[in-house]
This record gives structure tokens, sequence and C-alpha cells, in this order.
């Protein structure tokens, strides 16, 4: 079948399926070149997992390349807004009532062309500074607040703080399925039988169960954890990262509220517990509730009475899921003329809501590299070594998360032995005791997070760095005073003149 045109068959809806066709059609321009065509099959069969997501702030530029209205996105797919995660006990246990709390905001810290202020606030005395969150950005105050990032009536995608969304994934799949074919991407219904490969070990074509049989030049495989044609088909093998990353299940559920009007939290809750964490996410009409665990260290019994401890009598445990996953990656996601996007490629669990990261990336890295003429695979090796490059980075941020634990129960002391600790990360700690994150630390093109993304977690997990032999290097602390009560006196005032965060999704929704 060699007609000119260009084809590109991905095979799985969801999230991950309906974004790569909607941004391909968008960014490959798929109106105006009638030799490039994008086919979607999906299957009636296989639900969405809808318990309610976290996303990057990277999804509003997405969005907004799409084209995608925002009011229409905020009342289509159930979102929120989300301006961090705030993270209860994982430093310790709680005791005597008292719990610790730390916010990791999307918001970075504020700096002046003269003062950093990151130096300044670890000279100040540790017992009595603010958490570095509220120090650095007004976005502590007003996410705690409930408070919305934005007012009605500011442009699309754009605030005065940064933001991303919690979301019900079953209906952003719906949104971005109506964008994409309306960009000319053809959608079938049918289920993968099984590929055929030719003589190169190449994918030669695909066939459905009712007998179709499909052919491309690219292959997109979107079947999430079946992974049917790059770990089935094609056998790239996993790399497992357990040994670093613990959880592998999850025991989930929604719960409405009880008052249609009740304030929404402004970002994720991440609750830790003996043997992991639970996720708490505001949707417009209920909540999204996780127990995130390590099978090695509770049982799934002990699980369900940790999110019935959580959620309360309210809890309907038929309804509760259990989600079995291995957290890591393919070794190789685009192999010959089939590159894996989404749960295909890897997982590496929900902290953090690296889920559509990953996806974003990986279709954007698509779009540039796509081979319009010439071999398909042509740019596998650089694909492959970029996000093989951005996973492991992901589980080197997503441990510091636990490795800094000051808990005693077995799951965080083992997450905290030096054995279980990439290596680049225990050089990394080891140098940020005598100097903060900085920029140079990390290579940006394969990083899905900044270095003050790091200090957030650090300083929140009470990691010390200490400035205090060379604390005379750094004479501008008056200066660094007035800016951090400038800091506090903004997040007053924008804690009081914002809207609440259910004011802004209810207008959003209505308008």
């Amino acid at each position: 079948m060699d007609d000119g045109t260009r084809r590109i068959l991905i095979i799985g809806g969801g999230t991950a399926g309906w974004l790569s066709a909607a941004y391909l059609a968008k960014a490959l321009a798929l109106p105006d070149n009638p030799h490039l065509a994008i086919t979607l099959v999906e299957s009636s069969e296989i639900g969405i997992i809808g318990v309610g997501e976290g996303t990057f702030p990277t999804i509003r530029e997405t969005l907004r390349f799409l084209d995608i209205d925002e009011r229409k996105f905020v009342r289509e797919s159930s979102a929120t807004f989300k301006q961090g995660i705030l993270f209860s006990d994982w430093v310790r246990e709680p005791e005597a009532g008292k719990r610790h709390r730390f916010f990791h905001p999307f918001e970075a810290p504020f700096y002046s062309e003269e003062t950093s202020l990151v130096p300044y606030w670890l000279l100040q005395e540790p017992n009595s500074r603010p958490s570095f969150a509220e120090a650095v950005t007004i976005q502590n105050r007003v996410a705690g607040a409930k408070r919305g990032p934005k007012r009605l009536g500011e442009p699309d995608f754009d605030g005065p703080l940064n933001y991303a969304y919690h979301i019900d994934a079953g209906s952003v799949a719906r949104l971005l399925a109506e964008r994409a074919r309306e960009l000319g991407v053809v959608h079938l219904t049918g289920e993968l039988e099984h590929a055929e490969l030719d003589g190169n070990g190449a994918i030669s074509r695909v066939v459905l169960k009712d007998g179709r049989t499909l052919e491309a030049d690219l292959y997109i495989d979107c079947s999430g954890f079946r992974a049917e044609l790059i770990g089935g088909t094609l056998g790239s093998p996993f790399r497992s990262v357990r040994t670093t990353l613990f959880a592998d299940r999850a025991a989930t559920c929604k719960l409405p509220y009880d008052d249609p009007d009740a304030p929404i939290e402004s970002y994720t809750l991440a609750n830790a517990h003996e043997g992991g964490w639970t996720w708490d996410i505001g949707l417009a009409g209920a909540r999204g509730i996780g127990c995130v665990y390590s099978s090695d260290h509770i049982g799934d019994e002990r699980a369900l009475a940790i999110l019935r401890d959580y959620v309360g009598p309210r809890l309907n445990e038929d309804a509760v899921r259990v989600i079995a996953f291995d957290t890591g990656y393919r070794e190789r996601q685009w192999v010959g003329n089939c590159v894996s996007v989404g749960l295909s490629a890897g997982f590496l669990e929900p902290l953090e809501a690296t889920g559509l990261v990953l996806i974003e990336a990986a279709v954007g890295m698509i779009a540039e590299l796509f081979p319009h003429h010439g071999p398909v695979d042509a740019p596998a090796p650089r694909f492959n070594q970029l996000m093989t490059a951005r996973f492991e980075n992901i589980v080197k941020f997503l441990k510091l998360h636990y490795c800094l634990s000051q808990r005693s129960e077995p799951f965080w002391r083992e997450n905290a032995d030096p054995a279980t600790i990439p290596d680049e990360l225990q050089e990394l700690l080891g140098q940020w005791r005598y100097r903060p994150p900085g920029r140079f630390d990390f290579i940006l093109d394969v990083e899905s997070f900044a270095f003050f993304n790091y200090q957030y977690i650090l300083y929140g997990m009470e990691f010390q760095t200490d400035l205090s032999a060379g604390r005379s290097d750094f004479p501008n602390a008056a200066a660094a005073q007035r800016l951090f009560d400038r800091i506090r006196m903004l997040s007053e005032k924008a804690a009081r003149d914002l809207p609440s965060h259910r004011q802004l999704v209810s207008e959003l929704t209505a308008a």
C-alpha cells in the first residue's frame, strides 16, 4: 500500500490516545495535508479509570495549542484548579494531635535581580521562620484559603498564579476525541486481535477481532498497561523501578460532597500512612480518593482499612476499585514503526501527577521528530534516549519525597535505605548539604521538574542545607527581609481579593 499517503494508526483511546490524535492532527496540519492520515481505533469494551486525576501546568499550553476554550474544558471535564500539593505526615507520624504539613506550590519562588531569597531563608532561625513555601511565594496563602488562582474575565489559561487542573479522565478523553475528529482524525471502534510483522520485524498490519485489517506507516500504542503492540507484539523489555519506588497498588473511590456548594480545595492532598499515601482530589461534583500502597508492606485488607479510616462511614466499599501497577518503563519506547505513549510506555505511580506530563512530552516529541518521508524509525534512537532520561529523572524526583522521611514504619525506613536511592540523587543530596539546588543541576529538555520543585520538597521535608560558614557571603539580609515582608503582604491581599475556588469554577461553568 504505497499511494504516497503517510498513515498514522493509534491503537487505544483514553487520554493518551485522544491527546496523541488531537495533538498530532494540529501539529501536522492534518486538514491541510491530504497526504497525511490519522486513524484511532478503540475498544468499546475497555473503560477509562476515572477516579480524579491531577495535571501539571504544562497542560494549559497543550490545551491552548489545541484551541480548546478554557471555559468549555472546565465545564465538560468537571475540572477544578490545582495550585500544588499539600503533604501531610510525610516527615513524621502524627503524635498528640500534631501533624506536619508542607506545601509544594506551582509558583516559582519570588526573586529579584539583586536577591535570591533562598539562602536568606536558610540562614534564618529554623524554629521561628515561616515554612519555605509560605516565605517565598504568595500561592501558599492563596491555596490554603481555598481561593482560585485567577479571576473570571482573565484570558484563557492565564492568571496571576501558576496552575493546573484536577480532572475526570473519562470526560477529558471525550473532549479530546471531539477536538481530534474536528481536526480530521478518523475514529474506528474495534478490539485488537493481533498484529503481524513483516520480514524486517516491523508491524505490517493489525487485525481486529471482527476480522478487519488496518495498515499504517507509524503505529502508536496507547493500549494502556496491556501494551499490546510495544510489549505483546514487539517484546520491548519493561524496566521495573520497584527497588526504588515501592508502591504497586491503589484502592480508589469517589465521594460526593455532602453540600453541593461545599468549598473545594485548590490543591491535591497527599496524606502519608504506614505503607504509602492517600490522594484526595476535589472535582466539581465529588472528591476522588485513592490509597496508594506497597503490597510488600501492607495487604489489600489493611489498605482498605486505611481508606475506610480516611473516608469515614460514607465509604461504599462495594465501589472501591483496587488497581495494580508496576512502576517502570519500556527500555525502548519506539521500536521500528511503533511508538508507545502513556501507560504502554511506562508508569511511575500517581505521586506528583506525572502521567499526563509524560504523554505531553512524548507526543510533542513525536510531532517534532515526525519523519514526513524516509525511514519511519529514524527518530527512534533519539526519542528513546530522551524519554528514558525523562523517566529516570522523574524516578529521582519521586524518590526524594520518600527517602528524607523520618517515619519509623518499615515502608519508610526501607525508602531511606541508601541502597534504594539512585546514585545521582545521593550525589546531589550530598552537594545540597552545603548549597540549595540550582538550575545547573538539571538539563531542562529531559526534566519535568525544575530546581525550585526540588527546593520545595527538600525544605518541606526539613532537609538541612548549612550556609552558616558562609554567612558573610550574603550581605543583603535587609533587602531580603523587605522582600519577605512584601510577599507576606501580597499573600494577604491576594487571599482577600481572589474569588473562592468554588465560585471561580461555578462562574466559569455557567459562562
